[in-house]
């Protein structure tokens, strides 16, 4: 059976989310991200795209561009909440989706055809996303998740976009490369050098040719400006969540122990979450007694990956949590409500250095395991 998928994505999120809360945004170039001239531009509006601004780029060289930009330090707890309200709402009416990122969402509505026109379907769907969300949002629906992802590109800003089947190759072929989901800068380049410019170009080359100056990455590549993609849409509620548990020798009351223990699970847990350019939104921490009743409490948290803000909600909840003051056997803490996404959106602070350090320190634990760099309490052996 031919698949019928869906990808849905919110226009210039972070931006969208500031003009509904301050309607005078409207209009005029919007610029989310760190406040002084250390910062980076995490998000900006179309209207400030127009004078060349751009993710990742220096503030200071985004105000030299856009004097009349309005500059936001961006606020993620309030994002992650309207996040949801859209996640809600597409749980509640599309059989399998995927949340891929913050502002990104996969729906396989394979068979939908059959009771309903799919694109009728995803019409109504994000017509009532917008109405009650009141955020902007685009989709592309095809036969699979590079042409549906490719096809939202096309239909922005607030658009609708469908590439049925007998389309998909006249579609792509026209496109610049750069359209190709997950092709970076330097491999752009290197196809560029090679005089590849359009997926036209890209799909007539012989797959065994691009494996060997791509490796792989090269076969993935040809695929994808062929159309083929089989990559499944994966049910949100299968997401994994990602945990560490310690069982101790002999059951303890050390309030001192367990807390280095928990820092030390957080910052090895994070460390996975940005190893996997992941982010999570619920933090969950376990405790185990000496006679094995077990109790958990979460905490929904702005999308992060970083373990100096994981750190004090896991402290907290612990201490929310341990109210019996009875001995205790096992600790555990479990990150969920995980989403593709990179440091680059917890960044709206003004510290590059912290983020360097962060970078720094990854590297380390890459090259030498991940218990090359621990924070001083997680070095300190419990008495």
């Amino acid at each position: 059976m031919n698949r019928t998928v869906v990808h849905m994505d919110l226009d210039t999120f972070f931006v969208s989310v500031e003009r509904l809360i301050n309607s005078n945004l409207q209009g005029k170039p919007v610029i989310i991200g760190g406040l002084t001239d250390r910062g980076v531009v995490s998000s900006c509006s179309y209207e400030a795209r127009a004078y060349g601004v751009h993710s990742a780029m220096p503030v200071k060289m985004a105000k030299q561009i856009c004097s009349d930009g309005i500059y936001i330090r961006g606020d993620m707890e309030t994002y992650s909440k309207h996040s949801r309200i859209v996640t809600d709402i597409i749980a509640d009416s599309a059989p399998v989706y995927e949340k891929a990122s913050i502002d990104e969402h996969y729906l396989d509505i394979t068979g939908i055809d059959r009771f309903f026109g799919c694109l009728k379907w995803t019409h109504e769907l994000r017509q009532r996303i917008i109405k009650e969300s009141g955020l902007p949002i685009s989709f592309g629906l095809s036969v699979n998740k590079t042409v549906c992802k490719i096809a939202t590109g096309i239909a922005k800003p607030n658009g609708e976009k469908e590439v049925p089947e007998s389309e998909v190759h006249n579609f792509l072929a026209p496109l610049s490369i750069q359209r190709i989901p997950m092709l970076g800068p330097k491999t752009y380049q290197l196809l560029r050098s090679m005089g590849v410019l359009t997926i036209h170009t890209l799909s007539g080359i012989p797959p065994e040719m691009l494996e060997q100056v791509l490796g792989k990455n090269g076969i993935i590549l040809w695929k994808k400006a062929n159309g083929i993609d089989p990559t499944p849409v994966e049910p949100y509620w299968e997401q994994k969540s990602i945990s560490s548990e310690h069982t101790y020798e002999q059951d303890t009351t050390d309030i001192r122990e367990i807390d280095r223990r928990i820092v030390t699970m957080v910052e090895k847990i994070a460390f996975e979450l940005r190893k996997q350019e992941k982010l999570t939104a619920c933090v969950t921490v376990k405790i185990r007694y000496a006679n094995f009743d077990t109790h958990t409490i979460q905490k929904r948290v702005p999308y992060t990956s970083f373990d100096h803000v994981l750190i004090p909600v896991a402290q907290e909840l612990f201490k929310k949590l341990y109210s019996r003051r009875m001995l205790i056997r096992l600790v555990g803490i479990r990150f969920s409500e995980l989403v593709h996404g990179t440091q680059q959106l917890n960044l709206f602070e003004d510290t590059p250095e912290q983020v360097n350090l962060y970078l720094a320190m990854d590297k380390l634990r890459l090259r030498y395991g991940s218990d090359a760099v621990k924070r001083a309490i997680g070095i300190q052996k419990a008495g």
